[in-house]
């Protein structure tokens, strides 16, 4: 039963957090490209920004389809948890559906709409209201997440329930700062190579020059800036975090089996759980320690120091946790490398980097759903830590045959938003910018002409 539950809202969250990623991400550009369209003029810009509020609307109207299921699966599949915690975590939650949602789609149809009525000014201003709501949404749903990860601001009441104490320390709970500042870098690194992506499609397929330059210069800058930030300081202070208010997560993410000073950081590796050990580690001394605690020398708790049943799923945390760094540092490789082309000049003619930009397109996806499987997963086996487990969490008079029936139904139907989806964010990328002259082919523009046959 708790499997069949555990399942369904993985698959039904991790497909609905696509969309999020995306309108994130997307936000942020569309009010720089407006930004900028304001400071110089260039219609371009202007043009750039609509092009990717079309894109945003599209994933918008998704990610609302997908998340309404998630609310439902509260109170049908997790009646005891939302019983438990739901006058707690429960006070974001409406924030981010009364402020964040109407606040962002409001602003969205200005921004889409509202030219005619409200003016240059109006519209810029709408598409800075489009980024500041996606933004805001993000922090809400991050807060109400951080106080599973980290429960403040209440008082045990009767049968040891928690009830709400401070409300102000539930919304800035101290572990949602900087694992929102984490989660926010991840989407807009996502939403920096999504632009350059779609950009460098179209300097290669040789069609709208101008917008592909604008977004290719665009993303890769992002791109830089953001795969930075995801290293420092926001995943060094947000494993810090961990490492305190989670120390178990902590020795799991890195496949500390065993209590030891001077710990090392596996860089490469395959936890043994039964045996508890590392299979094959390519270790950096006291690095862990050093990253965790500040100090070569700081003792590192492991696994050995936990009984079994409070360990979480050791290899799912382990690998998520090693995918989304290896990832992570791919994407530092091919973001400075893109930089250093953009620095030099040479940026929109070096092909071999936009087909390595544009097929990049999918693994910031991977990385910002890794990174989750991480937090959660590794919170296990606790629903809210310390507090209430998993298994308590459940509804009881569910069965397991109707939890399994509903999951293939949304597999089936999220199959189908998926596809249209893709079909409808298809539609507007071949359309393009309309009224932008296509550019010849390279190849064909470096063809010389036939000389005409000689008398």
């Amino acid at each position: 039963m708790v499997f069949a539950d555990r399942i369904q809202f993985a698959f039904t969250v991790m497909f609905h957090y696509l969309f999020p990623i995306i309108t994130m991400g997307l936000g942020f550009f569309i009010a720089v490209f407006s930004t900028l369209h304001i400071v110089t003029g260039e219609e371009g810009y202007h043009q750039a920004a609509e092009f990717w509020a079309r894109i945003f609307a599209i994933a918008f109207a998704a990610g609302v389809v997908t998340g309404i299921p998630l609310e439902f699966e509260f109170g049908a599949n997790w009646s005891q948890f939302s019983a438990f915690g739901g006058g707690l975590f429960g006070q974001v939650l409406p924030l981010e559906g009364v402020y964040a949602f109407f606040l962002e789609s409001g602003f969205l149809g200005l921004f889409l709409f509202g030219r005619s009525r409200i003016g240059r000014i109006g519209q810029w201003l709408a598409g800075l209201g489009v980024a500041v709501g996606s933004l805001l949404s993000g922090y809400f749903i991050t807060a109400a997440n951080a106080w599973m990860q980290h429960p403040v601001g209440y008082r045990l009441g009767p049968h040891g329930k928690p009830v709400l104490a401070s409300f102000w320390r539930v919304v800035f709970n101290p572990y949602a700062g900087w694992m929102y500042a984490h989660v926010i870098s991840g989407a807009l690194l996502a939403g920096s190579f999504i632009v350059g992506s779609i950009g460098a499609f179209y300097l290669l397929a040789g069609r709208c020059q101008h917008f592909g330059r604008n977004c290719v210069r665009a993303g890769v800058i992002g791109a830089v800036v953001f795969s930075l930030l995801q290293i420092f300081p926001t995943g060094d202070i947000a494993g810090r975090d961990v490492a305190r208010y989670q120390p178990i997560k902590l020795a799991t993410m890195e496949g500390q089996f065993k209590t030891e000073p001077e710990a090392p950081l596996a860089i490469l590796g395959m936890p043994d759980s039964r045996h508890g050990r590392l299979l094959d580690p390519v270790r950096a001394p006291g690095l862990l320690s050093f990253l965790a605690y500040g100090s070569f020398s700081a003792p590192v708790r492991g696994l050995d120091s936990y009984p079994r049943d409070l360990w979480p799923p050791v290899d799912l945390t382990y690998y998520a946790y090693h995918i989304m760094v290896g990832l992570g540092t791919v994407f530092i490789a091919i973001a400075l490398v893109g930089g250093l082309l953009l620095y030099l000049g040479r940026l929109e003619r070096s092909r071999w980097y936009l087909w390595i930009l544009m097929l990049t397109l999918p693994f910031p996806f991977i990385a910002n759903e890794a990174g989750w499987v991480v937090t959660e997963v590794g919170r296990q086996p606790w629903l809210v830590y310390g507090l209430l487990r998993t298994s308590a969490g459940v509804s009881p008079n569910v069965s397991t045959g109707e939890v399994i029936f509903t999951t293939l139904g949304f597999a089936g139907l999220y199959l189908l938003l998926g596809l249209l989806f893709l079909l409808l964010a298809g539609k507007v990328i071949h359309r393009g910018i309309e009224g932008e002259k296509e550019a010849p082919h390279p190849h064909h523009a470096a063809m010389p002409s036939p000389e005409p046959p000689r008398a």
